[in-house]
């Protein structure tokens, strides 16, 4: 499959989105941030897993990543220069807490009151995240996120981040994408820690909503301002390969534990009854206690939702009970993941239809493709085409969500600059800024410049 070559948008506003709707761009700690073994960081699950020889292609690790940690003012004023309203980062949780319990590392601490002070000085609202995947690996050492205890150290560390930056940071993520936390890293094994026991994965998505939970409850208590609590969710949108009776069976399956598994407890209090049927045979039911789906089901005050592309699923083996189908014949990014923005519009509707009254935000939405230095054209701009397309058919999806009722709010291009890409290692480029790893030195794309025309132009409405 190649890439669609649309028509994209020049600088006029995407239909359906207002004056006031929120334009950022998102990263994580890991991806970016380098310096893993400095001012008392200690590993991350990903710190272990990448260093595993056949993990990460390429032998790839994060150790210096776009080196944020030391070049974060650049970065810094990149964002600014993109006119861009916020930014969604994460923290490194052993970065703040070496070893996942006990005290703050101050130097750690440190460096995020810099950011935020940074961001703040430029007038771009800072989104934190408190969980993008780096568990800390001496909690993952007692079990990880199968494990109940991991939720309450969660919960712990959380409190420490809403004390030393609450006073600041009004928009807090709990988590992102547990989906991919529990999924991939306890089941599938493609994401650290790289463990492949579909029980775990079960028992790992209870305990990171369980976490998710008791989070905002220490962080509304801790912030010393009033603080907008969510969570960042990546629903799998699954459609059937046909319309025979097996293949909208796998499809409900697929949303059962990719969409719903998630969605219901934070949203209704419940796991669906549909998903623990599935389970129950494979001795895979959540570990539910007493009082934990009061504590997940926290009110939000938003909901998170990050959108790549859409899953096409056929009967497979148990236990998921699914299979994704491959296809071939429509165009892709260099992933090679489809490119299906109506997949967007129907997700962010079926929202507002079933989990009614959340406002959403789109935390993640971008594509890798092959753009590199050897594009740059006569005005030193790499002409990144496909992602502008890709961006503009997005939004439109966007656009059309919202005229069809649904409550979007804001959009966070993934991501900023080009990063480690978890399992692909630097082979894969989101970013609207290129980075040349040699030398760390960053180049906006078109798309950057074009993103922050098409925000402007939606301002002025």
């Amino acid at each position: 499959m190649t890439a669609a070559r649309t028509e994209p948008l020049r600088t006029q506003a995407v239909e359906g989105l207002p004056a006031d709707f929120v334009w950022g761009a998102a990263t994580s700690a890991y991806q970016i941030e380098g310096a893993a073994a400095e001012d008392g960081r200690t590993p991350s699950v990903w710190d272990t897993f990448s260093h595993t020889p056949g993990a990460v292609a390429n032998g790839d690790h994060g150790d210096v990543a776009c080196d944020h940690y030391h070049r974060m003012p650049e970065d810094v004023a990149l964002l600014a220069d993109l006119g861009l309203d916020a930014y969604r980062f994460s923290l490194s949780w052993p970065r703040i807490q070496p070893g996942g319990k006990g005290p703050a590392n101050a130097q750690g601490l440190a460096f995020y009151d810099r950011l935020v002070d940074e961001l703040l000085a430029r007038d771009i609202t800072p989104w934190v995240t408190l969980y993008h995947w780096d568990l800390p690996q001496e909690l993952e050492d007692a079990g990880g996120w199968p494990v109940r205890d991991t939720a309450q150290r969660f919960a712990e560390y959380a409190g420490i981040a809403a004390d030393a930056l609450g006073d600041r940071v009004t928009h807090w993520i709990t988590l992102n994408e547990p989906y991919c936390s529990a999924m991939l890293g306890y089941y599938v094994g493609v994401h650290a820690p790289g463990r492949r026991h579909f029980p775990d994965f079960t028992k790992a998505a209870h305990h990171l909503l369980l976490g998710h939970g008791l989070a905002t409850e220490q962080i509304r208590a801790h912030a010393a301002r009033p603080a907008q609590v969510g969570i960042t969710v990546n629903p799998v949108v699954a459609q059937p390969f046909s319309d025979a009776p097996e293949d909208v069976e796998a499809a409900r399956r697929a949303d059962a534990l990719g969409t719903r598994l998630y969605l219901d407890p934070l949203v209704h209090g419940r796991y669906p009854e549909d998903l623990l049927a599935d389970l129950a045979p494979h001795h895979a039911r959540p570990p539910v206690q007493d009082g934990d789906l009061r504590t997940i089901t926290q009110p939000l005050d938003f909901l998170g939702v990050n959108y790549y592309f859409r899953t096409v699923v056929r009967p497979g083996d148990e236990p998921q009970g699914y299979r994704t189908v491959a296809l071939t014949d429509g165009p892709a990014t260099a992933m090679p993941w489809e490119i299906h923005p109506q997949g967007l519009t129907d997700l962010l509707v079926r929202i507002s239809r079933e989990y009614p009254g959340l406002p959403v935000y789109i935390t993640e939405n971008g594509a890798a493709f092959d753009d590199t230095r050897a594009a740059v054209d006569a005005t030193g701009r790499i002409q990144d085409t496909e992602r502008i397309a890709f961006l503009a058919d997005h939004l439109r999806a966007v656009g059309r969500a919202r005229s069809a009722g649904a409550d979007v709010r804001g959009y966070f291009c993934w991501s900023l600059m080009d990063n480690f890409e978890w399992a692909y290692g630097y082979a894969k480029r989101f970013g609207l800024v290129h980075v040349d790893y040699a030398t760390q030195r960053r180049t906006p794309k078109a798309s950057a410049h074009w993103l922050r025309d098409i925000a402007a132009a939606c301002r002025q409405r």
